[in-house]
This record gives structure tokens, C-alpha cells and sequence, in this order.
């Protein structure tokens, strides 16, 4: 097994944003030390927070800067308990040294239980029908409520919830076309669209599920709102910024869009109990949620284990596998060695440089892996147990040098 060499780094971590219980549990077992805050963190208050800190986990809400990441010079790696990492300053991270890990997968079908329950809720006009009853007003009709069976869904984004809403939308009888800026394999009887505006000619139904690139930023609007048919449904469960929620409200004030279904704003309150503001407040058929597409217990425990895994196993073995800013490598642990993990920027030359400062010390190689990611390479190298503070001081002194770590595996 692998062990952390508690003489090198501090053993704190702090989760904030009502991490699951099973991370805590999962670092607290492996030795750290793990404090827990239910709400975000301002820019402020995670300079104040950090010192002394070599795990951060957040969610949503909470910015990591580049002068948070500049205060936080204990800081390894960041676990982004979420999909989403536009939060994170990820070029900043990896001038600093810091490893950063999402999870891509964990709530994947929760986000897509939460858009079929919403497009059949839409389909029905459920939102007001709820709102007349509570209200004491029966209205039995039919007027304006369908099946959804038969009807055309459309898919912006065909990635890991694009593609299994695509299935599960099928299984419903619905038709799907999808639209996705990269080459992606159609699943089951689904229609591949060469153009957005070709996808909202088609269908009755559009939902939004693209990542968090600044380049999706105002991605639908007032033009995409008028190339959909008439009284179609709209759904966002992915980022805030990509819609205009203004020109969402004068669709459906104006009754082009049918109903709608949104889950992200532009801006959110930092916790809960604060007030939320939005134009598309008390909008007939409109389903408004909390940012609650991923927020079901099995989706926040199988993150919570899955985030916290990671970074453990960065940490414990360098292990870098789905990191979102460090080359992904990994390096089978030799027992009896010690591992150098070094973090540098991307030039020619580094892995040869560090090979000649370890000859020349006639420290022997037991293992080596090299990976680079745009500007930065990520270098993990075991070597014989023995080896002298002059080794590490001339790595750690190379002019292209980020960040050295030592592990000793045994």
C-alpha cells in the first residue's frame, strides 16, 4: 500500500457546501484532519480559510480565484463535488501546482430523472394546475395538457446526461434529435442535427445540457427563442449564463414558449435561506428549481465517495486519472520506493533534466511516467529509498518547477 509522508504535508481538509457525510468519513479514515462549513465561502473568507489547508472540496457557489489560489500555498488539490468547474480558475490551479477533480458521472441520472419529471409536468401544465388547488380553485380540463409520447425532444449538448436522457426520453416514446459542436455517436433510433437552428425547427421540446465554457456564455437568446416552433417547451439544467432570461420572459409572456423549466441561474444565493431574485418569478408554467438537478442522496454519496477518492489517491500516490487540469497519468506504486511527483511547465528537456540531477546523485530509477496538458507537464518517478536533501533541493530549484512532491511507498 501506499502511505502519505505526513512529514511533507499538512493533513487538513476543508469541505464546504454540505459535502455528503461519506467524504468526511472517507478522509477522516485515510488520517485527515476535516472541517466542514454547510455554506459558500466569498473570495475573503477562503484567503482567511485556507492557510494550513492541502484539500479544498466545494460545490457550486463557491469561486476559486486566482488570489485565493495565490494565499493558499499549503493547497495540493481542489475536489469539485459537481459536474461543473467553470467556479475554478483551472489555468490559475495549474500555475500553482494544484490538481483539480469533478465528477463527470455521479449525478447523471438524477439530472436525468429531474428533466423527464419536468417535461411531463410542462406537458400537463402541472405548475398550474398545483397553483389554482392550493389556491381552492378546481379546474378539471383538458385544454392544453399532453402526452408526451409522440412528441419531438431536443437535446443541446449530447455528453454524459445528453446521452442517457436521450435513451430514457426514447423509452417514453419520444422522439429525439440532439445537437452537439463535437462528433457524437447517436444512441438508439436519435438524430444527429449539422445546425442549432436545424434542431429548434424540429422539435416541440428543446433542453439545454452544455458545459461551462466561457464560449457557451449567451448561447440561446432572442434568436434561438424565435427559430423554435410555436408553444414549445424550454428547459436549462446546465449552466446560467448560457440562456438570456429576459428574452426567456417575453417568450413566454408572449405565449411563443409554451413552459419552462430551469434549474441554473446567472446568479445564485450563496446559501440557503437567502432571498433569489429572477425576471422569471411567478411566470405561469414555469418550473423554477434550486439548482437541485444533481441534488438527490444517491447522486451526493456516490460524489462524496467518488470525489474524495480522488483526491486521496492523489495525494497518497500522485495519481492524476480524470484530474480536469493535470495531465491524467497514473503509475503503478513499486513497494520500498519513494516517489518524486514534480509539476512543471511544459518545455522540452524537463525529463531530462531530472533524470541527469538523479545520475548524477546515482539515484536509480525504478519507475518513470511523464504526461503534459497545454502548458504544464506532470512527471512521476520513483526511485531507491535512499537519496540525499541535495536531490530534492536542485529538482526543486529547476527554473521550470511548480510544484515537488516526495511519497514514500511501502
Amino acid at each position: 500500500m501506499v502511505t502519505l509522508d505526513t512529514t511533507k504535508l499538512p493533513m487538513r481538509a476543508l469541505l464546504l457546501e454540505n459535502i455528503h457525510p461519506d467524504a468526511v468519513a472517507r478522509l477522516t479514515k485515510t488520517g485527515y484532519e476535516v472541517e466542514t462549513r454547510k455554506g459558500a465561502l466569498s473570495e475573503d473568507e477562503l484567503i482567511e480559510a485556507l492557510p494550513g489547508v492541502s484539500l479544498l472540496g466545494i460545490r457550486s457557489r463557491t469561486h476559486l480565484t486566482e488570489r485565493a489560489l495565490a494565499a493558499a500555498p499549503d493547497l495540493v488539490a481542489v475536489g469539485a463535488f459537481c459536474i461543473g468547474v467553470n467556479q475554478i480558475d483551472l489555468a490559475a490551479a495549474s500555475r500553482h501546482g494544484v490538481a483539480v477533480f469533478n465528477a463527470p458521472f455521479s449525478n447523471t441520472r438524477s439530472v436525468v430523472e429531474l428533466v423527464l419529471a419536468e417535461i411531463i409536468s410542462l406537458a400537463r401544465r402541472l405548475p398550474e394546475k398545483n397553483a389554482k388547488l392550493h389556491q381552492g380553485v378546481w379546474d378539471k380540463s383538458a385544454a392544453g395538457s399532453h402526452e408526451v409520447r409522440g412528441r419531438r425532444l431536443g437535446i443541446v449538448g449530447y455528453g454524459n446526461i445528453g446521452a442517457q436522457l436521450s435513451v430514457l426520453a426514447e423509452n417514453l416514446g419520444m422522439s429525439v434529435c440532439f445537437y452537439d459542436i463535437a462528433d457524437k455517436l447517436a444512441l438508439g433510433n436519435a438524430r444527429r442535427c449539422g445546425t442549432m437552428n436545424e434542431l429548434l425547427e424540429s422539435v416541440e421540446t428543446v433542453t439545454l445540457h452544455v458545459d461551462g465554457r466561457p464560449g457557451n456564455s449567451g448561447l440561446f437568446g432572442d434568436a434561438e427563442f424565435a427559430a423554435m416552433q410555436p408553444r414549445s417547451l424550454f428547459l436549462n439544467l446546465s449552466r446560467g449564463f448560457v440562456v438570456d432570461h429576459e428574452a426567456l420572459r417575453r417568450n413566454i409572456k408572449s405565449g411563443h414558449i409554451a413552459g419552462a423549466a430551469i434549474d441554473v441561474f446567472p446568479e445564485e444565493p450563496k446559501g440557503s435561506g437567502e432571498e433569489f431574485t429572477s425576471v422569471l418569478r411567478g411566470l405561469p408554467n414555469v418550473i423554477l428549481t434550486p439548482h437541485v438537478g444533481g441534488s438527490t442522496e444517491e447522486a451526493q454519496q456516490d460524489i462524496g465517495e467518488f470525489v474524495a477518492g480522488k483526491l486521496i489517491d492523489y495525494v497518497a500516490a500522485g495519481s492524476a486519472s480524470l484530474s480536469v487540469n493535470l495531465p491524467a497519468i497514473a503509475l503503478p506504486t513499486a513497494p520500498g520506493t519513494h516517489r518524486l511527483v514534480h509539476i512543471h511547465q511544459n518545455v522540452p528537456g524537463v525529463l531530462a533534466s531530472i533524470n541527469r540531477v538523479l545520475a548524477d546523485h546515482q539515484v536509480n530509477v525504478e519507475g518513470q511516467m511523464l504526461g503534459t496538458r497545454d502548458d504544464i507537464g506532470y512527471a512521476i518517478t520513483d526511485i531507491g529509498a535512499e537519496y540525499s536533501a541535495e536531490v530534492l533541493a536542485q529538482l526543486q530549484a529547476m527554473d521550470v518547477t511548480i510544484r515537488l512532491r516526495t511519497i514514500r511507498c511501502v
